[in-house]
This record gives C-alpha cells, structure tokens and sequence, in this order.
C-alpha cells in the first residue's frame, strides 16, 4: 500500500469513525484507580459511556466506584473474557511504573499483563467463539520506550525506531507490551498505542509528591541545571485522546499525545511546584557525575537487597538530564487530536484548586 494510500485510507476512517463518536459504549477500563485511570473514567461517564474497572481490592473498587464506574474484581493476572462481558472497548492503563522492582515484576505486570487483556478481548471479540462484542483495544503507552540514556530525542515522530535493546526495565517491558498491542490488531479487534510524554495535572500522585518530598528533605537538585528540554501531556489531553482513539485512528498504530509546545525542565517543574507554593533551589549537579554514581548506587541496593529504590537510579538521572520532544501530527492528523487544556491554563487551574 502506497503512504498516500494509506493516509487516505487512515483519514476515512477518522471520518467514518466520527459518525459514531456520540453513540454510547461500554468500555473497560484498567487502572482506572490511578491518575490516568480516574481521570479517565470520569470523563467516559460525562460523555454518556458505561463504564467497567477493573478493581484489585475494596479499595480499588471504592475509588472507581467513586469515579462513576462499576467495579469489577479481577486483575491483571485472572482476568478472562467473562470480565468483558458486553464491553464494546477496553481502554488498558495499568502498568508498573515504579523506578525499581525485579525483571519478574516488571514482566509480569507489563508484558505478561497486557497480553492477558488482548487475549481476553481477542476471545470476547468472537475470534475464539465468544458472542460478546469487544472491538476496540486503547494502549496507554510511553515514550519512554526511546529511552537507551546515550542521546537526547529532539522532535521525534513514530517513525523514530524503537531500540533493540534496553537499559531501564519500564522501557523494555513497555515496549515490548506496545509492540504485542499493534501486532494484535485485526479485522475483528483494532489495537491503538497512545504515547503521552511527562503527564501532570490534577491528582498527581507521582511528579508534584515527589518534589515535595525531596524539597522537605533538602535533597532536591536539578541536573545539568535543568537545561534539558521536555514535551508534557497534561492529563486531561491524554484522557481526550484516549476517548478520541476509541472511534478514530488507525488500528496497528502508535500516536504521540502532547501538550502545545517544549520547556527546560527547570522552568516547567519549578511553575508546577509553583502552584503548591514549592520552591525548588537552583541547587544543581552535573550529570557526568551523577550517571556514574547511580549505577553504583543501584547496584548495591540490589546486592544488599534493601526495600525499595536506590537514593539515586539509572532512570531517574536519564529522565532528568535528557532532552525529549516530542512531535503529535499523526495524532492531530488521525485522531483529531489537539490539546484542550494549554501548559499555562493548566497550571493556573491547579494554583488555584
């Protein structure tokens, strides 16, 4: 198939798909207690959708609950295609994305996981027999899967090649999901990765805590001087395309999602913390020092098998100190996309919460 060919054929189906964008559908959602996941669910139920979580514990359940969806009290290591009884999607955003944990771990929830959900979908889909009418399969991915920590990625597309090889489990792992999501795309079940870059917004567990914890503590430092350049994804443009990628795009593809323009870390991270009244030092460190010793620290984390991250990892010096940008027009072109929420508005919005 010719490129202009195919780009034809991904803009009618864009076109065909948005005929059916107000018709009411049942969508499963994992990791719908999470950041993303409730944020997610919350919109799914604004916009008339009947919404199924999955839910690990009563707590999970209350939360969910509390979103707007219906519970349904399975995992990621039990679910079948029972679970997706009715389900016209599933939308799947569970993932381990701590910064530490074994290669076990990390494959069983990630790879292991995943492929789980595609089988349970394939099977509620009717290819193995099942009446039930799963037909859309939405992959919360990451760019993080271009990670390999020996350059910066400076307006990257989907074309940029996925490394061979790996340093960061959360990388391998969820590149090796994402390449099983696109892989499984077929007549009956289309498959869609969405790969969003620095997510924040309202309910952040990760990025805001985290910086608060270490200003607390005395131990925050940017690296390099925070000069590395970023793309972001507010959250509530990650949810937009997620409901976006459930009627439009092209199955067997991977979409960046992204907030309008790129900042230095430093001048992005210092207005988020900003808006909780935060103030992070200009306090820095060079990352030709920092590599070195975070590999040296992880290492003996694991050699003494002490609970929980390393003081400093591999991972979180790479995220720190290399530029990621990241470009969104296929996303704008096949699924609509464009941010509903701006980087300044954003911010705004949370000072004032």
């Amino acid at each position: 198939m010719s490129l202009g060919h195919s780009r034809s054929h991904a803009i009618a189906l864009a076109n065909a798909a948005s005929l059916l964008d107000d018709a009411p559908m049942r969508v499963f959602v994992t990791g719908g207690s999470g950041f993303v996941g409730g944020h997610l669910i919350e919109r799914l139920v604004r916009d008339g959708h009947e919404v199924v979580a999955m839910a690990r514990s009563d707590r999970s359940a209350e939360r969910v609950a509390s979103y707007g969806a219906t519970p349904s009290r399975t995992d990621l290591d039990r679910v079948g295609p029972t679970h997706l009884e009715g389900c016209d999607a599933v939308i799947h955003a569970a993932a381990h994305v701590e910064e530490h944990g074994s290669r076990e771990e990390f494959w069983r929830i990630n790879v292991e996981g995943t492929q789980r959900m595609l089988d349970a979908s394939k099977r509620a889909s009717g290819v193995l027999g099942s009446a039930a009418g799963v037909k859309r399969f939405v992959h919360v991915g990451t760019e993080a899967i271009l990670l390999n920590d020996t350059r910066d990625l400076i307006d990257v597309d989907e074309s940029f090649p996925v490394p061979k090889h790996h340093r960061f489990l959360y990388s391998e792992t969820k590149a090796e999901a994402e390449a099983r999501v696109l892989a499984a795309n077929d007549e009956e079940l289309t498959t869609i990765a969405l790969r969003p870059r620095l997510v924040w917004g309202p309910r952040d567990e990760t990025i805001l805590p985290a910086i608060a914890r270490m200003v607390d503590a005395g131990s925050f430092a940017w690296i390099d001087g925070g000069r590395a350049r970023t793309s972001t994804t507010h959250v509530h443009n990650l949810v937009d395309a997620l409901v976006l990628a459930l009627t439009r795009g092209e199955g067997g593809r991977a979409y960046f999602v992204a907030d309008d323009g790129t900042r230095t870390l430093k001048d992005f991270l210092s207005a988020l913390a900003a808006t909780r009244g935060i103030r992070i030092p200009n306090r820095s460190v060079p990352s030709v020092v920092l590599r070195p010793l975070a590999r040296v620290l992880e290492k003996t984390w694991q050699v003494a098998r002490r609970p929980g991250p390393a003081p400093l990892t591999p991972f979180a010096v790479c995220v720190m100190s290399r530029s990621v940008t990241i470009r969104t027009d296929r996303a704008r072109r096949e699924l609509g996309y464009a941010p509903i929420v701006g980087v300044d508005e954003g911010l705004r919005a949370l000072a004032n919460g």
